[in-house]
């Protein structure tokens, strides 16, 4: 059965350009194109995944020396703010407002666990203590 509303998934690449504006002339072929998109097919929903988020948190630090705090703050702007919605919805964006603990990565990753009903198996101290982790040993 065909869905009443069409779902995509965008990559890191129109991620990171929605965040940064940069290449500028990428940025606007980008945002025309997902603007056109919607056109033809307003009801459709834009998602993220974890994986893209965090593929995206490092190409900010690494590629365009954004700090960590930062990086999130605009990741979460984008999120709650424009036509592209976390896939993994609210938990998603609990992750990224966590601010001590085990990093951002390792909160994704269980959380995308943890939304196929598994737990995640770490050696990991700080990741073992997510409610959805477990230490393993």
């Amino acid at each position: 059965m065909p869905r009443s509303t069409p779902s995509y998934g965008i990559d890191t690449s129109i991620f990171v350009r929605l965040l940064t504006g940069h290449p500028a002339k990428d940025y606007a072929q980008t945002l025309d194109a997902l603007e056109r998109l919607l056109k033809r097919e307003p009801s459709a929903a834009l998602y993220v995944s974890n994986q893209v988020i965090g593929e995206a948190y490092i190409a900010l630090q690494h590629h365009y020396q954004i700090s960590k705090s930062d990086a999130r703050e605009a990741m979460l702007k984008l999120l709650t703010g424009s036509m592209i919605r976390p896939l993994n919805g609210d938990d998603a964006l609990t992750c990224l407002r966590a601010k001590t603990g085990c990093g951002l990565l390792d909160r994704l990753i269980t959380q995308d666990y943890a939304a196929r009903d598994a737990i995640v198996l770490t050696n990991d101290k700080k990741m073992a203590k997510l409610t959805e982790a477990k230490l393993l040993g």
